[in-house]
This record gives C-alpha cells, sequence and structure tokens, in this order.
C-alpha cells in the first residue's frame, strides 16, 4: 500500500506544471526581484504609487484582481447555497477570526514589541482585518474547499465592514486602558472598509459568477471545467508573483535600509500566522469537519487583509509611520509563510485524512 501511494503521489507530481511544482522557488525570486528594483531605483517607488484604486498602488490592485479572477471563476456557484447552511463552519470561522485572532495579535504585539508603540498599533491594525485575497490563493493550492472559501470570505467581510472600527477603538483603546497600558485611537470611516471590500472581492467575485454563467450556458459545463478553466487558472499564479514584485519594490529601500525594525516586526507576525492556522487546522481536525473544509478554516483564519491594514495605517497615521510599516511588513512576511502551511496542509492531509 505504501508503495503504491508513493507512486500515486509521484504521478500527481509529475502532471504539475513547472509554475507549481517549483511555486516557492518563483516566490522568493519574486521577492527577491522587487527587493533589487525598489534599491536600484529609488523612484520607482513614487511612480508605481502615482495612481491608485481607492487608497491601493494601482499595480498592486491589478495584480490582485488578476490573482483572484481564475479562483473566483472555478466555484461552483450552484454549491454556495448548501455550504452556507453548514453552520458549524460558519460559528467557528467567526470564533477564530473576530475571537482568537485579534486576541492573539494583540498578546504577541504587547509581549514581543512593549518598547515599540507604533509598531505595536500596526500589528494590531493588521490583526483586525481579515483576508479578502490571497487566502483564496492559498485555499486552492492547498486543495481546500473552494465554496466553503468564498462563503467564509463573504461571510468575515461583512463582519469587517460592521465591526473594524468598534473592535480597534476595543483593543488600543479599553483593553489597554482595563490593563494599565498605552493606548492609541483608530479613526476610519465604515465606508473606507466597504471601498475595499467591494473593490478587491466585489469586482472578481461578480466577474467569476458572471463569466461561470455564460460559460456553462454557452459551451456547457465539460468545456468550462476542462478546456475554459484550464486555460485560465495559470494567471493566478502570474497575479500573485506580479503582486509580490510590485509589494516588495514599492518598499524595497525602506525594508533594506531598517532590517533590525523588519526583524522586529516580523517576529509576532510569523508567530501569529503560524499559531493561528495550527490552531484552527488542530480544532477542525479535532471535530471531524473534513479535509477541503477544515484547510478553507485554516487559511481563512490565519491569512488577513493587508490591502486594508495599509489603507487604514497610512491614511490614519501617515505614510512614513511606523504604523504603515508594520502595514508593509504584515504581507512581506505572510507570502512565503502562508505558502509553507499549503505544504504543511497537504502532508497533513496524508497524515489525517488518506481518503480524501
Amino acid at each position: 500500500m505504501s508503495a503504491a501511494h508513493d507512486h500515486g503521489e509521484q504521478a500527481v507530481l509529475a502532471r504539475l506544471s513547472l509554475l507549481d511544482r517549483f511555486l516557492p522557488v518563483w516566490i522568493l525570486a519574486a521577492m527577491g526581484l522587487g527587493l533589487g528594483l525598489g534599491r536600484l531605483f529609488p523612484d520607482l517607488n513614487d511612480a508605481l504609487d502615482t495612481i491608485k484604486i481607492g487608497s491601493v498602488s494601482l499595480p498592486i490592485a491589478l495584480g490582485l484582481l488578476a490573482m483572484m479572477y481564475p479562483v473566483l471563476a472555478k466555484v461552483r456557484y450552484s454549491k454556495v447555497t448548501e455550504v452556507a447552511a453548514d453552520r458549524t463552519m460558519l460559528t467557528l470561522s467567526l470564533v477564530l477570526n473576530w475571537l482568537i485572532g485579534p486576541a492573539l495579535m494583540f498578546a504577541l504585539a504587547w509581549l514581543m514589541l512593549p518598547d515599540l508603540p507604533e509598531y505595536r498599533t500596526g500589528l494590531i491594525i493588521i490583526g483586525l482585518a481579515r483576508c479578502i485575497a490571497m487566502v483564496l490563493i492559498w485555499n486552492d493550492l492547498a486543495c481546500g474547499d473552494r465554496e466553503a472559501a468564498v462563503v467564509l470570505v463573504a461571510l468575515n467581510s461583512i463582519f469587517q465592514i460592521l465591526a473594524y472600527s468598534l473592535l480597534g477603538y476595543f483593543y488600543l483603546q479599553v483593553l489597554p486602558g482595563w490593563l494599565g497600558l498605552d493606548t492609541d485611537t483608530l479613526d476610519v470611516s465604515l465606508w473606507e472598509i466597504a471601498r475595499i471590500v467591494l473593490i478587491f472581492l466585489g469586482v472578481p467575485l461578480v466577474a467569476g459568477w458572471l463569466t461561470r454563467a455564460w460559460g456553462e450556458r454557452a459551451r456547457g459545463v465539460e468545456w468550462y471545467e476542462t478546456r475554459f478553466i484550464p486555460r485560465i487558472a495559470p494567471w493566478a499564479l502570474y497575479g500573485l508573483l506580479f503582486t509580490v514584485v510590485v509589494l516588495f519594490a514599492l518598499q524595497g529601500e525602506t525594508i533594506t535600509a531598517r532590517p533590525l525594525d523588519v526583524a522586529r516586526i516580523a517576529l509576532p507576525l510569523l508567530a501569529y500566522f503560524v499559531l493561528m492556522w495550527a490552531v484552527s487546522f488542530a480544532v477542525g481536525v479535532r471535530m471531524g469537519i473534513g479535509y477541503p473544509r477544515t484547510t478553507s478554516i485554516a487559511f481563512t483564519a490565519a491569512s488577513n487583509n493587508f490591502e486594508l491594514a495599509i489603507a487604514v495605517a497610512i491614511g490614519v497615521y501617515g505614510v512614513t509611520s511606523g504604523q504603515a510599516l508594520a502595514g508593509v511588513v504584515g504581507p512581506l512576511i505572510e507570502v512565503p509563510v502562508l505558502v509553507g502551511l499549503v505544504y504543511v496542509a497537504l502532508w497533513a492531509r496524508r497524515r489525517y485524512y488518506p481518503a480524501q
């Protein structure tokens, strides 16, 4: 049985494209290319950041939309209602995202950055911003439930619009006051949060739904699944790599000029991503939810909405603030860590879900 299983895994690996098989290599290369471009061309930052969608640089916005569209076009929207009826999954995701996640980031920020209030506040802002974009990529790579991921992202987006400012007030003013710690303020409008959600989730979601509706009606389900989807699927990873290059290029000079600060910010972020994913996955295994939905829950809980976190940090504290630097470092740590956790998830599937 073991030999047959190993042979089956080798056959699957053989069918993977060069892009899929060596994705960590390409991401590291994209990070290096971005850092090099940012360092080599100091004015590139201003050029890339000249035009914005909302408060997000246009190149990053285009990369995110290109990244999300193919994933959302793969979703079988006819199954979304069935997935949304799973109250256990929805409740668990809400608890992880809105109770455990912000509390964990608050604790890590104060434990690891007690002497750096600007960076600490930036981390708390990241912890409050639940993911609406890259989580779909990580979930897809780890063979999670696409429909479940879309439902969880949509649900958390609604909560994000309603709860972000309130939780910001609680974790920056109320809770520190109770504990006798320094307090801070967070002034961000519901419209700013809603606009980012509508752009980076609403646009590709509508485009993906319309594409599937048109493709199945015009050419049939078989053509759509076997011909169309394989053609557009690689563009999700192209968009991811492009986004990584632009992110690192925008901040290349800052990152290389302040390496110790980046390292201090990176440590609690690393702990946060790993702990959130591990706890979420372990709870899913314990509750017997099944690998696909457990994976969707884990990656949704571990990922963060860096578009919102950066926009809030810059809008409230300024582009040169420590809060903004912490917001920028967030995705720079999240991307390689979550890629690594994709491989951990695939190992866990073999270990705990051999039949799935």
